[in-house]
């Protein structure tokens, strides 16, 4: 129970960091789904490279990168489908 509920906060504090650092303005939600996503695909990148993160630090930077990446490939990615 307190791995959901620390994993929200997280991808909150995340999401809602990364849309700042990309200049978005969302809500709520919006910024707990980026977080989310984001700390998923941060992961997985990091973990391509070899480079894993065991500390609450750690895991928010990684979320935080993930969520950057996910919002820059929504924009890339809006912006040719028009």
């Amino acid at each position: 129970m307190f791995s959901i509920l620390s994993t929200l906060i997280l991808g909150l504090l995340a999401g809602y960091l990364a849309c700042r650092i990309m200049g978005h303005g969302s809500s709520m939600v919006m910024n707990l789904v980026v977080g989310v996503i984001g700390a998923a695909i941060g992961s997985f990148l990091f973990s391509l490279v070899g480079i894993y993160a065991y500390s609450w630090i750690g895991q928010l930077l990684v979320a935080i990168v993930g969520a950057c990446v996910l919002l820059w490939l929504v924009n890339y990615l809006s912006g040719h489908l028009r």
